[in-house]
């Protein structure tokens, strides 16, 4: 009998030990996902940290009369853990896929192959940098003023499609014959034209001449394919009002819509959010489009453990929304800058929320 408690305790010995070698052979193994996990969020009608490490407000609008604000604005973002020079591991991502509030996604999708870390954060600063031009000529836009759009070329990536044929300063005026008043107007028309060679008519030193690109297929962030060009875009407005937007070490275009509203809350009376803790998210353009974002998910967290109890989610990220809303977050759904002023306005007012929109398994489809 004790030999057999013997033999038995030998194999479970071996047993484990082989699942402990296992286990640490799989921490060293490397991997082709990275995670994402909610980042830190930002209060536009408040201040952040600037590149010297004091306080700076978010919006500044030095030249025009300005008003009290009150509650927040919180603009959210996602933070990724990995790159290509160190992936998470594997028990690393066993976690993650346990946690709601973090997503495992291939590296290629944050990462692609042949985009240096360097050319990656160019990309997202020069994203923000228009995201808030965007945000900036929307808000002005809703306020009644008049601003004008040039779309021009910050940068070409090599081996990309645009190389040779469209250089930095080059002015984009219209896309296959439509005019081109935004650098979203632009994105959304390569991505229409699904890969089919587009007409870029351009003007270079006073001179103007028509280029033709094929746009390359790729990935993003969530796995859905684009379709880019390998151009860095920014656009310039004639603006009567001196708006000073200011947020270091964040990139990216999901931040345009709580910009632009964090501006119309700073240039006009009363509290846009009557007071409560308003988070939220989505690209916009100066016509006050809002578009969608990558990263929802973490997003929704982020804001919830910032003390945010309403969320504005663009309408066309809630397929990501739907069955992913964490407890205390209620979440609105938006397509137009207009139509989340009128969501903040039943909010400020006290009024019948359950009319509301909201992202529901049929908008999802």
């Amino acid at each position: 009998m004790s030999s057999r408690r013997s033999n038995g305790t030998i194999v479970g010995v071996v047993a484990l030990s082989v699942a402990l070698i296992a286990l640490v052979g799989l921490t060293f193994i490397p991997t082709q996902y990275v995670i994402q996990r909610p980042g830190p969020v930002f209060d536009t009608l408040g201040t952040a940290k600037g590149s010297d490490g004091t306080e700076v407000p978010l919006i500044e609008v030095p030249d025009a009369k300005t008003y009290p604000t009150g509650g927040t604005l919180d603009l959210t973002t996602v933070q990724v853990i990995g790159n290509r020079q160190r992936t998470p591991t594997w028990f690393e991502l066993a976690l993650a896929w346990f946690d709601p509030s973090r997503a495992v996604v291939p590296i290629d999708a944050v990462f692609p192959e042949g985009v240096t870390s360097e050319q990656r954060d160019e990309q997202n600063a020069a994203l923000m940098i228009d995201s808030q031009h965007e945000a900036t000529a929307a808000a002005l836009t809703e306020l009644g003023y008049d601003v004008g759009a040039q779309v021009e070329v910050v940068s070409v990536l090599e081996d990309s499609p645009a190389e040779g044929r469209l250089a930095a300063g080059d002015r984009i005026l219209a896309i296959d014959g439509v005019d081109v008043d935004s650098a979203t107007a632009l994105r959304d028309a390569i991505q229409k034209a699904k890969g089919d060679e587009v007409v870029l008519s351009v003007e270079r030193d006073g001179r103007p001449a028509d280029v033709e690109i094929a746009p390359q297929k790729t990935k993003d962030a969530d796995g859905k394919t684009v379709w880019l060009i390998g151009i860095t875009l920014t656009t310039d407005y004639t603006f009567p009002v001196d708006v000073e937007l200011q947020l270091d070490n964040v990139g990216g275009p999901s931040a345009g819509m709580m910009f632009a509203l964090g501006i119309i809350d700073t240039l006009t009376p009363g509290e846009l959010n009557g007071g409560e803790k308003v988070a939220g998210t989505g690209t916009i353009d100066a016509a006050g489009d809002v578009g969608p974002i990558g990263g929802i998910r973490q997003k929704l967290y982020g804001a919830r453990d910032a003390g945010a109890s309403v969320f504005l989610a663009p309408e066309s990220n809630c397929d990501e929304v739907v069955g992913h809303v964490p407890d205390g977050l209620h979440v609105y759904s938006t397509s137009t800058l207009e139509q989340s002023l009128d969501i903040l306005k039943v909010i400020a007012d006290d009024g019948d929320t359950s009319m509301l929109p909201v992202c529901t398994a049929a908008s999802a489809k």
